[in-house]
């Protein structure tokens, strides 16, 4: 299934960028198809011509590339340096380079000679640091990486009944090789495959590199968050509840451990922006999660009581993906899910909710918008009728996914 889905979204970005000189910088959560993209980058290179000695791949999650006699950034620069082609672009690919100690100073390096096309891949936001990021201060571009998109999973298959795949999206989450787990009539691997991608992420990712130190701790501040999905939340008040739940744990604490999901890309905070006063607010946030399933994986059947709340954090991953800046919105005493600000400038404004057909359940979300004089302003649900209500704009939310 991955080899079908071409990420036609990134390869784009990657082509443009083609020898640019400038380093081409790859983030997102851990299996969500870096390492694919890579590769399918360095096919479509090789299909134009370039030939094999002008690539170099090396992938620092597997232990010969991180060995005792490879595992300083010198020492790997040096094997890469060896390599390189005279009078020719060379193509480097530096797959999870946060493993190399001191790496920022190979990327630098490798990035002062003139005929070498550098693309580098990280799991963790804190790999891009101050540090780094001042190091290489004009000289990268970062290109945030997510699992499927819905439209990305729908192609894999032939003649798609997108209403029952959706359901497969919501339930088993957009993972490249979840999803490709369910294609193969395999889900009931998919829970212990997610588990295992939770468990190396919070372990590996939020304990080791972050200096967080206690396991427990880390876990229960992720199920909150992920049975806290799109609620209005701030660290005191998680604070708080846990310990009024008896897992006693401090603010400064959870300031802490949102940090480090956050930095993994397991949980994503979204700011509030007053539409009024058009300013960011800066007491309470909302937060939304990289993948349903893993959600699934983390609070079982739990999961499945308030799947409004899922179909939400789905439409924000996909605003995202469409580079626009997301913020929730406030307007007076009513909340806005989502004030977008696109690429171009312009704002718009969304709702979302499973269904709008009592007529109870609709008036409150057309209420939030119709206070509003900007517009476009759109109202995404599940139901099939698409409708406009003075302006806002009803639209199928499976329709939009699919960017119909």
């Amino acid at each position: 299934m991955n080899d079908n889905i071409k990420r036609e979204r990134y390869m784009k970005k990657l082509r443009e960028l083609r020898d640019e000189h400038i380093i081409k910088v790859i983030v997102g959560v851990r299996r969500c198809g870096k390492s694919i993209l890579l590769e399918m980058f360095r096919d479509e290179l090789s299909a134009s011509g370039v030939n094999e000695k002008q690539l170099t791949y090396i992938n620092f999650e597997e232990p010969e590339n991180i060995d005792a006699k490879t595992y300083t950034w010198r020492d790997v620069y040096d094997r890469i340096r060896g390599k390189l082609q005279a009078d020719k672009m060379n193509y480097v690919f530096l797959d999870e380079v946060q493993n190399v100690p001191d790496f920022e100073r190979m990327v630098d390096g490798l990035y002062a000679k003139k005929n070498v096309d550098l693309y580098v891949t990280g799991s963790n936001a804190r790999f891009m640091s101050s540090r780094i990021a001042t190091l290489l201060s004009g000289r990268h571009i970062e290109i945030k990486m997510l699992p499927f998109s819905f439209a990305e999973y729908v192609s894999a298959y032939e003649n798609p009944n997108a209403e029952q795949l959706f359901q497969d999206y919501l339930n088993y989450g957009a993972f490249p090789q979840a999803a490709d787990f369910v294609k193969n009539h395999k889900a009931g691997l998919v829970n212990d495959y997610l588990t295992g991608i939770y468990n190396t992420v919070v372990i590996k990712d939020v304990m080791t590199r972050q200096g967080v130190s206690n396991t427990k701790t880390a876990a229960n501040i992720m199920r909150f968050m992920l049975d806290n999905i799109g609620n209005m939340t701030s660290p005191k008040g998680i604070s708080d509840t846990m310990t009024a739940d008896n897992q006693a744990v401090s603010r400064p604490t959870v300031v802490n451990y949102l940090t480090a999901l956050a930095e993994s890309f397991l949980i994503y905070p979204v700011m509030r922006f007053d539409v009024k006063g058009k300013k960011l607010l800066q007491n309470y946030e909302k937060y939304y999660t990289v993948d349903a399933g893993l959600r699934k994986v983390v609070l079982g059947s739990k999961a499945n009581a308030d799947m409004g709340r899922v179909l939400e954090n789905i439409v924000y991953l996909e605003l995202l993906r469409r580079e626009n800046i997301v913020r929730v919105g406030r307007a007076g005493e009513k909340e806005i899910d989502f004030v977008i600000v696109d690429t171009n400038g312009n704002t718009s404004y969304y709702q979302v909710a499973l269904t709008v057909r009592e007529e109870k359940t609709l008036e409150r979300e057309l209420s939030s918008l119709r206070g509003i004089d900007d517009s476009p302003k759109y109202l995404l649900t599940l139901d099939p009728e698409e409708r406009n209500f003075d302006g806002i704009r009803q639209i199928n939310a499976i329709k939009w996914l699919l960017g119909k």
